[in-house]
């Protein structure tokens, strides 16, 4: 029997095009915001994302448990693709900020429904590694969406990278419509789907991995606010500012498939433990950075731990989360990845202020809530396990 068909590598073409299309504007968003006088709320853009993204968590792990993985995963390219054609007209930082809490909305529900189909077609001894793959194209998209941002705006014109990025959602959207449904009790869609009690907003046997999630995503908040400007003060020209996120993803893409890997070797919880100190590594290698070389090895050594981090900790949570509540450990996970890079955004925002003297204090900060999660699986020593609780 495959382990992976042909639904899995559908899956994984449309995670391409999705992570490439919302991914594709984040470089030039800090310019487009000084372009419509909004300068002082760079690195807020980021965390109103993330905002409604982690709000929509529990509406989204309910409906991929009860109503359906692919359904779900459809809602959220759906939202990238008519959110993106927007952008263009928001004539005020006010209008620009309400199209990114829309916008959110997106991240909230494709990603909660991908990781959960993985789970229903992948066993447990190749979840690691299954979950590493699809991050795989995921990044790559993202590396490739980060990588063109700069030369469509600098070829056409940053009305057009918006427009592209909503034809690459729209292409994502196509392909989860030739996925096969995995939820085997699905229900019809009503009102009460929406309805969210306590016991919605979170999955119990999620909670640790969760806290090691928020921790160490506090640094990608940090970087993907701040790496423009980085660079830029590193003397990188402005078509070229998106390769320190080329470097962090050609690092990351391998790290992945081996972190995964691993995982399944040799249990999620050592992998995570040295993956939370590069990633802590990555975040002060890049606030010191002093040139674009010791700048771009930032990124490779923070992609790196990043890369091992994201595939083990989603496995972890669907070995321990029950079968009927795999949407909402998912959702749960995702609502502390969204917390963490929401806080990472928030307090660069804050103290950044366009000033790159602060750069060191903000990376090392960063960097200091990864070794607390490292420190966190060190003390409470977490048992692994790849069986799933029925």
């Amino acid at each position: 029997m495959r382990v992976y068909n042909l639904n899995f590598w559908l899956l994984c073409f449309s995670s391409f095009l999705f992570f490439g299309s919302f991914n594709m504007i984040i470089p030039e968003l800090p310019d487009f915001m000084r372009s419509i006088g909004g300068e002082k709320y760079i690195g807020f853009h980021i965390a109103l994302f993330t905002l409604t993204a982690g709000l929509s968590r529990p509406f989204s792990g309910k409906l991929t448990d009860r109503w359906g993985r692919v359904p779900v995963m459809v809602i959220g390219a759906v939202v990238t693709g008519v959110v993106s054609l927007f952008y263009p007209f928001a004539l005020n930082i006010y209008g620009f900020m309400f199209l990114r809490l829309l916008h959110g909305f997106s991240t909230g529900f494709k990603p909660t429904g991908t990781a959960a189909y993985v789970a229903d077609v992948v066993p447990a001894n190749r979840r690691g590694e299954a979950m590493g793959i699809v991050s795989f194209f995921g990044m790559v998209g993202m590396g490739i969406g980060n990588f063109i941002s700069s030369k469509i705006v600098m070829a056409y014109s940053i009305d057009a990278l918006f427009y592209t990025s909503s034809a690459v959602a729209v292409f994502s959207i196509i392909i989860l419509l030739r996925l096969k449904e995995t939820l085997e009790e699905r229900e019809k869609f009503s009102a009460d789907l929406l309805k969210i009690n306590a016991s919605d907003l979170y999955e119990p046997t999620a909670i640790r991995p969760s806290i090691v999630m928020m921790l160490n995503t506090f640094c990608f908040g940090v970087v993907i606010s701040l790496f423009p400007d980085f660079g830029m003060y590193h003397g990188i020209a402005p078509e070229d500012k998106g390769l320190y996120f080329v470097f962090f993803t050609g690092a990351s893409l391998v790290a992945r498939i081996v972190g995964g890997k691993l995982s399944d070797m040799f249990g999620r919880v050592p992998v995570v433990r040295i993956s939370t100190l590069v990633v802590a590594a990555g975040s002060l290698t890049t606030g010191f950075s002093y040139d674009a070389t010791s700048f771009f090895m930032g990124g490779l050594i923070f992609g790196t731990g990043y890369g091992l981090t994201s595939p083990a900790l989603f496995a972890w949570v669907a070995d321990l989360a029950p079968k009927k509540s795999i949407g909402k450990g998912m959702s749960t996970l995702f609502i502390s990845l969204e917390v963490g890079i929401g806080m990472g955004a928030l307090m660069a925002g804050i103290f950044y202020q366009s000033d790159p003297t602060r750069f060191p204090w903000i990376f090392g900060g960063a960097a200091f809530l990864s070794f607390l999660a490292f420190l966190y699986l060190v003390i409470y020593k977490p048992k692994p396990t790849n069986l799933r609780p029925q």
